[in-house]
């Protein structure tokens, strides 16, 4: 029974998606199908988290020895199970509210292809080998392609064929041989403690096929395989959300961590030092995406790179293979998803409720949209790594990681990175809360600050199905510096660490 859970997960996307089909003519209740879905697809995921140490598994079919369509439940892939099931219900109710605001087109087909999305993120959280991970990671990038091409413009058609294409290009021509190499070499693809790797190759050749298996999941968006996420920024911010938070690139990072830890294994990992060059590709990503964010002045452009730079934190930690780092990449998944998410819906807020998609634009809309802006505030000190947020922990791990791996360096990388996010991140409150608002009289001709006082006074903020989310994920960020410990505990207990955050 526990495992067949597991089939009611990927259900439950399906049943949602087929909700709001019939659906369709009639948009309150549409929307009620995909919220009563995310609602209980949410409920579903934390409550498997009792028998996650029974380690559930359910084989459907078997296509030839070592090769099957199999589903498993284990920490890291219920953690990533959790994020994404918790957050589609906070997304939706924030689509409605932006998609109506926007007064976006097609949005039976938005909510669908989400939902469908939803199911593939389930699909790879459950995988049990690497051939049924790879099917959701495929159906995950068709799902997401039409979400990107949603608005139908030229721009927007163009940015989903860069998605579709470099996506599709890394998977196919990378990560798929490098299962079909790992199946010639251990006559298996599934997911083991230690690895299947071991003694099978050279250090030398495994150190290729991590690098044709890092570079192959495309989703992670290490460089120079990350130009499809600034593309894909041409969609409706729910799919940004999608994409940076929920579903996409955690995809991506989380399949990093599946094969790094359950087909290399982490004892080879470090003494064999396969993952030390594909460390220097993450390093070298998170420095040069970061530098490229702080000169961009479009907001989700700037959030993209931005994300581009914090997903090779995870990677970074799969590759140096140590206790302290692999644990960061865990709490990465969730703490980013968290900052990420409410960055993204303070975006979308921006535009609906001010029609601003400019950092140079945003300049005194501050005390207009307060709760936008400090939630933004929030996000944005926690995606640097600032006390007490919750992306503190992930920076103070990864350098303990790095230390414990033999590689101080990355210390320095890490420092650079932080004071980086400080300078593509901080401004945008600061311009909104402390700079005067473009078009507002000067000083000299408002002697009184009368005029100034009168635009402080209106509120603007967007409607209240977009606030609301963007307000919770941001206590969010705040509430889980205090409760990291529990969220990692059983992947640390499932892996032989006696671990705690100190």
């Amino acid at each position: 029974m526990k495992a067949e859970l597991m089939l009611l997960a990927m259900a439950l996307p399906l049943c949602g998606a087929a909700g709001l089909l019939l659906l369709r003519r009639q948009p309150n209740l549409r929307e009620a199908a995909t919220l009563v879905a995310g609602v209980a697809l949410a409920a579903l995921v934390v409550s498997l988290w009792p028998y996650v140490d029974e380690r559930p598994r359910l084989e459907l079919w078997t296509w030839m020895p070592g090769l099957s369509f199999a589903f498993e439940m284990e920490p890291l892939g219920l953690l990533f199970a959790s994020v994404a099931g918790c957050l589609w219900p906070v997304t939706s109710v924030y689509a409605i509210g932006y998609m109506r605001a926007a007064e976006e087109k097609n949005q039976t087909r938005f909510y669908f292809c989400f939902a469908i999305a939803i199911f593939a993120a389930m699909v790879i959280a459950f995988a049990g080998n690497g051939l049924t991970l790879f099917v959701g990671y495929e159906v995950l990038t068709l799902a997401t392609w039409p979400l990107v091409a949603h608005k139908g413009t030229p721009e927007a058609r163009k940015g989903a064929r860069v998605y579709l294409i470099t996506l599709l290009v890394t998977s196919i021509g990378l990560l798929l041989p490098a299962l079909v190499w790992t199946y010639a070499l251990t006559g298996t693809l599934e997911f083991r403690d230690g690895g299947i790797l071991a003694g099978h190759a050279s250090p030398q050749v495994l150190g290729v096929l991590y690098a044709l298996f890092l570079f192959g999941i495309g989703k992670a968006a290490l460089m120079p395989f990350h130009r499809w996420l600034p593309s894909a920024m041409v969609a409706p911010t729910p799919v940004s959300a999608l994409l940076h938070a929920v579903a996409v690139v955690k995809a991506g990072v989380f399949t990093v961590m599946k094969i790094t830890i359950y087909f290399f294994g982490m004892d080879a990992m470090r003494f064999s030092a396969v993952g030390q060059p594909m460390a220097w590709v993450a390093a070298f990503t998170i420095v040069v995406a970061a530098i490229i964010a702080i000169r961009q002045d479009n907001l989700k452009a700037r959030l993209a790179y931005s994300t581009v730079s914090q997903l090779s934190y995870i990677v970074l930690g799969a590759a140096l293979a140590s206790q302290d780092a692999l644990i960061e990449g865990a709490l990465h998944i969730v703490t980013h998803a968290a900052g990420k998410i409410t960055l993204f819906f303070c975006a979308g807020a921006i535009y609906v409720a001010a029609h601003k998609t400019k950092v140079s634009e945003l300049d005194g809309l501050g005390p207009q949209m307060p709760f936008t802006f400090a939630a933004f505030t929030l996000a944005g000190m926690s995606i640097i790594g600032l006390p007490p947020l919750a992306g503190s922990w992930d920076k103070l791990l990864l350098m303990e990681g790095a230390v414990e791996a033999g590689t101080p360096v990355m210390m320095g990388v890490l420092l650079v990175s932080s004071l980086l996010g400080i300078a593509y991140l901080m401004p945008i409150p600061i311009r909104a809360f402390f700079m005067p608002e473009r078009g507002a009289p000067a000083a000299a001709d408002d002697p009184s600050g009368e005029a100034r006082a009168a635009r402080t006074r209106k509120i603007r903020e967007a409607p209240w199905a977009c606030v609301v989310p963007l307000c919770l994920t941001a206590l969010a960020c705040f509430f889980l510096f205090f409760f990291e410990d529990q969220l990692v505990e059983p992947l640390a207990h499932r892996l032989g660490y006696g671990w705690r955050l100190e």
